[in-house]
């Protein structure tokens, strides 16, 4: 990690707009190896066992741009804890190289989908994902709002990702259609 004073964790998802911990500073950051995906059935907060909604996860192969957070120390042990709480076993966390928007690269932590998982939906086509986070709700509310707020955020970011750009304006469409 990044010496004594600081860590990092590298967000990808709900993680940017709903830290949920303290951090010193942030950043956008490049995580090489891996890319984001809706592949994580969510059968609790953005879904139900009956309806399942869909959440993000990495996966591993090409890139993914997100957000870095810069945490003291001495809140690491707190912070590890929310963190390994809030994911959950579907995740498995992992110590990666991440390459920060100052030129710098660091070790941070982030959570990587477990293929092994049961709740791991794996590579699903487009439509499928819409209809899934279409109908889907659960204990932290809707995830159509789920899927909004990540985009609006990542617009706010300049974070591009195309094919989510291109899922949320077909969510769009979807919805004015009913």
């Amino acid at each position: 990690m990044e010496g004594s004073h600081s860590k990092w964790v590298f967000g990808y998802g709900s993680l940017i707009w709903r830290t949920g911990f303290e951090f010193i500073s942030d950043q956008s950051a490049q995580l090489p190896g891996y890319h984001r995906s809706l592949c994580i059935y969510s059968v609790r907060y953005r879904g139900t066992p009956k309806r399942p909604g869909l959440v993000f996860g990495l996966v591993a192969g090409g890139s993914c741009e997100g957000r870095a957070f810069e945490i003291k120390a001495s809140e690491w042990d707190g912070v590890l804890q929310y963190l390994l709480e809030r994911e959950g076993d579907v995740y498995h966390e992992i110590i990666q190289e991440i390459h920060l928007s100052d030129g710098r690269k660091v070790d941070a932590l982030t959570f990587v989908a477990d293929p092994n998982h049961e709740q791991y939906a794996g590579r699903l086509d487009m439509e499928k994902q819409l209809a899934l986070v279409d109908g889907a709700s659960g204990d932290a509310g809707c995830n159509r709002d789920y899927v909004f707020n990540t985009l609006s955020h990542f617009k706010d970011l300049g974070i591009n990702d195309k094919y989510l750009f291109s899922l949320g304006e077909k969510l769009n469409s979807r919805i004015s259609n009913k």
